[in-house]
C-alpha cells in the first residue's frame, strides 16, 4: 500500500511539474506562430455590385470592431470583450501600406478571413474566422475593402497591441486554433429558401451564434450547430460604461425564448433599428443592422424556429446579476 501510494505520489507530482511547465511556456511565449501557409491564389473582380455587397457585411462584421470615432477602420479598444481575457484592440484594415493591408493580397486576405491565419503566420486570435461566407461574399467583403469607401482609405495609425490575459494566451495555444482552408466551392444560398437564407445570414454572415450561444469558447467555427448552447444566449459581456450584459435566449422556447416576445414584424424591427417590441431599446455590443433586408432579417427568424429549443431563463440572470452588482 505504501508502494502504491508512494508511485501514485510521484505520478501526480510529474503531473503538477508538466502542467507547471506548460502554463510557464505559455505565459512566456504568448500567442503562438505557425510556419507561414501555403495561399492558393485568388484574384478578385472589384465590380460595383461586388462592392455594394461588400459594404453590407461590412456594416455587420467589420465596421462594429474596427471603427474608431471617426469610422476610420484603424481599429480600436475592444470594450465589449471581458476582462478576463486581456485588453485586446482590433487591428487597422485601412488600405495604409504600412499599418494597414495594403500591401496584401487579395489571395492572402481571403486566407486569413477563412482560416484566421495570416501570411506571416501569426494567428489572427479572437478575430471571427468565415469558413462558411460564400465564396462570391467573400469577394465582395475584398472589393469594398480595395474600394474608394470613406472608411477603408489609408490611414497611417493603429491601435495599441493588444495584453492578452493568461487565459487568452492559453487558449491560443489549446482551443483557439486556425481552421483549415475549404476544399470546396462555397455558394450563395438560394433567396427562395427562407430556412437556408436564414440560416447562411445569421451563421455565415451575422456570426449571430458567436454571441447568442452558451459559450465564447465551446464554439464550432465549422459547423455552428455543435457550439454548446446554440442560439440559448447567457453569455456575459461589456455594455456601454462598463455595464453586464448578458445575451439573449434566441431559441423558440415557449418559456424563455423569443417566440412568445417577438412576431416577425417585431423582430425583423428590433434587429435593424434596436427596438424591442415594449419600446425600449437593445443595448450595445448588440448594434443595429441596418444593412440588411427586411427578406435576410424575417429569414433569420423562420430559421431559428428550427433551431433546437433550449430553456435559459435570461430575465432571471439579469435579476440576479443586477442584485449581485448592489
Amino acid at each position: 500500500m505504501k508502494k502504491f501510494a508512494k508511485i501514485l505520489g510521484l505520478v501526480l507530482a510529474g503531473v503538477v511539474l508538466l502542467l507547471a511547465g506548460f502554463c510557464t511556456y505559455v505565459a512566456i511565449v504568448g500567442a503562438p506562430t505557425y510556419d507561414p501557409p501555403t495561399i492558393p491564389e485568388v484574384t478578385v473582380e472589384h465590380t460595383p455590385a461586388r462592392v455594394a455587397r461588400g459594404e453590407v457585411i461590412a456594416q455587420i462584421q467589420c465596421m462594429s470592431c474596427h471603427a474608431n470615432k471617426d469610422n476610420r477602420l484603424t481599429g480600436k479598444y475592444l470594450a465589449e470583450v471581458p476582462a478576463m481575457f486581456g485588453k485586446l484592440y482590433s487591428k487597422n484594415i485601412t488600405q495604409d501600406k504600412e499599418k494597414g493591408i495594403g500591401k496584401w493580397t487579395d489571395a492572402e486576405l481571403v486566407y486569413f478571413l477563412r482560416t484566421g491565419l495570416r501570411r506571416d503566420g501569426t494567428s489572427g486570435g479572437i478575430m471571427p474566422q468565415y469558413p462558411n461566407m460564400a465564396d462570391e461574399d467573400l469577394k465582395s467583403v475584398i472589393a469594398w475593402l480595395r474600394s474608394d469607401r470613406l472608411p477603408v482609405q489609408p490611414i497611417n495609425e493603429e491601435a495599441p497591441a493588444s495584453e492578452f490575459s493568461f487565459v487568452s494566451k492559453l487558449l491560443m495555444n489549446t482551443l483557439i486554433k486556425p481552421i483549415p482552408f475549404p476544399e470546396k466551392f462555397i455558394p450563395l444560398p438560394d433567396s427562395a429558401d427562407q430556412i437556408a437564407l436564414g440560416r447562411y445570414t445569421a451563421n455565415a454572415i451575422g456570426d449571430c451564434y458567436g454571441c447568442h450561444s452558451g459559450d465564447l469558447i465551446d464554439q464550432d467555427k465549422i459547423i455552428p450547430e455543435k457550439s454548446k448552447g446554440f442560439y440559448g444566449g447567457g453569455i456575459e459581456m461589456i455594455g456601454e460604461g462598463g455595464e453586464k450584459i448578458i445575451t439573449a435566449n434566441l431559441t423558440f422556447d415557449d418559456k424563455t425564448g423569443i417566440g412568445r416576445k417577438y412576431t416577425k414584424e417585431q423582430f425583423i424591427k428590433a434587429v435593424k433599428g434596436g427596438v424591442r417590441p415594449d419600446g425600449s431599446i437593445l443595448k450595445y455590443p448588440m448594434e443595429p443592422k441596418l444593412s440588411l433586408s427586411d427578406q435576410e432579417v424575417g429569414a433569420i427568424y423562420e430559421y431559428l424556429k428550427t433551431v433546437p429549443k433550449i430553456q435559459n431563463d435570461i430575465e432571471q440572470k439579469k435579476a440576479e446579476l443586477q442584485l449581485a452588482n448592489k
